[in-house]
């Protein structure tokens, strides 16, 4: 199978050929595992992201091509797993804020998020502050730029609820990342 075939075809395949599973979990895991890795820390984000595809691959046949695609299928999973470690989450962007470490940033837009937080500690602070339905909808943007449409997927929400977490979101990180541009 080919990386050109695309996610309708690959979902009727794999529920035919469970292994042909295994195209998703090659194209999808990376994306994945850095977007869980820019929430919690490496151990973390291991067994979240093996759990994401477990438990996408029990529910494959639950996967409806026409409601969208499986990427925010996927990132859907991943951030509901993740609630289950929101306590560490926070307190992981606390750790950021004290110590200035951060995860190994990936390659792509995300790693520009994960380099933020680490040199802007007050935005690692405020992300923990964040209640956690506009922090993950404020993060599937930022980290794997999803579309309103596909973070409504994923989080199985309205377009509308999207865009008002992440204004509400956008509003509460304003003042901080002017304050952070008039410090440089």
């Amino acid at each position: 199978m080919t990386a050109s075939v695309g996610d309708a075809e690959l979902a009727a395949r794999f529920l035919l050929e469970p292994e042909a599973f295994t195209e998703v979990h090659d194209r999808y895991y990376p994306a994945v595992h850095r977007y869980v890795a820019a929430r919690l820390d490496s151990r973390d984000a291991e067994d979240v992201t093996a759990e994401t595809f477990l438990i996408a691959f029990d529910r494959r046949e639950k996967f409806d091509a026409t409601r969208g695609e499986l990427r925010p299928w996927l990132f859907g999973i991943a951030t509901n797993l993740g609630a289950g470690h929101r306590r560490k989450e926070a307190r992981h962007y606390r750790a950021l804020t004290r110590l200035g470490v951060a995860p190994e940033p990936g390659e792509g837009p995300e790693s520009r998020v994960v380099t933020a937080i680490t040199a802007r500690g007050t935005l690692a602070a405020a992300l923990a502050k964040l209640p956690h339905g506009e922090r993950d909808v404020l993060l599937l943007v930022a980290l794997v730029q999803l579309d309103y449409a596909e973070v409504a997927q994923a989080l199985g929400i309205s377009p509308g609820t999207v865009g008002s977490r992440l204004h509400r979101a956008r509003q509460k990180l304003a003042p901080i990342l002017a304050q952070e541009a008039r410090d440089e």
